[in-house]
């Protein structure tokens, strides 16, 4: 199997490494990569946005499969170009796809499925935004805020405060720019990542996992595309996977295939557990990142013969997902300035080690590895339980040279400690 891989973060270079370990692969391209994808698989260069541009690489390349990491690009379209090329490809259409570019429109399907969510107010004008904050902090009993831009934001756009000029300001300052928000109630309880593989009929829950979205320690700071992440989760109620599945995943594909919408690829559920029980707090379209960088070295069954089943619609033939033991831990070496104003352009060193994967990192003229985005790299390491993996990742980090790099010395560390309760 010919598998091109599209994208450029850590979270393909996770895809890339997972891959390469599976024996049915015999060629790997990934498009346009970055500085640590080049040792595992072939570079190719490509506009994610252009759908045409993606399947003509793909057509070019003789592309068995074709893996579409981000959502710019399944919004945009890409995996319908590539399926009318006749090339099968992981990842939903572009309908499918507004799940994840479209909060009102996954607001939507969940009401149509019965799938437990947070109450939201569809915000589309200045004034709107005082009355649906108001309903929110009269339904919730005060604050925080909850406020979201309604289409793509990398991760970023949503504001959690309370400060209520704080939450006016965020919303303000999407409507000007012409987008539309939702105001939601806040969910109280941890957050967990659950992924699921699906044809569109068939539905395999992954590994849940949990991310770090807060840039600093402690849950500090603004919000970010991730800053870490670890799994399985020790304190995770027994049983939950098959709730999650019976309650959300499942209803939510059916609900899709009855539209006529059907979803392929990867559906990402983020989860809230409440004190009134789970609920969810968003639904992805695609592998998250930084959480693929921990669930993929757990992942024993082989990749590419699990993600060809999802893209040709052979999903209820395939064997149930075998597991690893022990535990993975992901930490993000962020650049200077991230997620404001990340600086570019230093030179990384100690990038080559053992599990660290290349999130943005680009090759400079001189050959050296280069930062080329807010997050650098994800480093992850794997261990016989959640403590032992902990350490060797910030083992693995110590190693790791890059001007201003900021990463949180926290993740998983309460789950260690046994600090998070449900």
């Amino acid at each position: 199997m010919r598998v091109l891989v599209i994208g450029s973060g850590a979270r393909e270079h996770a895809l890339c490494v997972a891959l390469t370990s599976d024996p049915a692969v015999t060629a790997l391209a990934c498009a346009p990569g970055n500085a640590g994808t080049r040792a595992v698989a072939e570079h190719r260069p490509v506009d994610v946005a252009d759908p045409v541009a993606v399947a003509a690489l793909a057509t070019g390349w003789g592309a068995d499969l074709v893996v579409v990491g981000p959502e710019v690009p399944l919004v945009a379209g890409a995996a319908d170009a590539v399926r009318d090329a006749g090339i099968a490809c992981f990842g939903p259409s572009a309908q499918a796809a507004q799940i994840e570019g479209s909060k009102s429109f996954a607001k939507h399907v969940m009401a149509a499925a019965g799938v437990p969510t947070a109450r939201a107010w569809p915000v589309g004008g200045p004034a709107e935004l005082e009355t649906a904050l108001d309903e929110a902090l009269h339904l919730g009993g005060g604050a925080p805020y909850v406020v979201k831009d309604d289409g793509l934001a990398a991760g970023k756009g949503v504001v959690v405060t309370t400060d209520r000029d704080a939450a006016l300001a965020h919303g303000h300052g999407v409507l000007d720019a012409g987008g539309a928000v939702l105001v939601e109630e806040y969910l109280d309880g941890p957050e967990v990542s659950l992924f699921a593989v699906t044809d569109g009929t068939t539905v395999l829950p992954l590994l849940p996992a949990q991310d770090a979205k807060r840039r600093d320690d402690g849950d500090a700071g603004p919000n970010t595309g991730g800053m870490g992440a670890y799994a399985p989760l020790p304190w995770a109620p027994a049983g939950l996977v098959d709730e999650v599945l019976v309650t959300v995943l499942q209803p939510t594909v059916d609900e899709m295939r009855r539209r006529g919408e059907p979803f392929s690829g990867l559906l990402y559920a983020g989860l809230a557990l409440t004190s009134r029980g789970v609920r969810v707090v968003e639904f992805n379209a695609r592998f998250g990142d930084p959480e693929t960088q921990v669930v993929l070295p757990l992942l024993e069954t082989p990749l590419a013969g699990l993600l060809s089943a999802a893209a040709t619609g052979t999903l209820a033939d395939h064997p149930p997902l075998t597991w690893r033991d022990g535990a993975a831990v992901t930490v993000v070496v962020a650049a200077a300035g991230y997620p404001e104003a990340p600086r570019t352009g230093d030179p990384v060193t100690g990038a080559d080690g053992p599990g660290v994967l290349h999130a943005g990192t680009a090759v400079g003229p001189d050959g050296t590895v280069r930062s080329a985005g807010g997050r650098v790299l994800a480093v992850t390491a794997t261990g016989t339980d959640l403590a032992a993996a902990r350490q060797a990742a910030y083992e693995r980090v110590a190693a790791v040279r890059l001007a201003g790099a900021h990463w949180r010395t926290d993740i998983a560390l309460a789950a260690v400690e046994g600090r998070i309760r449900v």
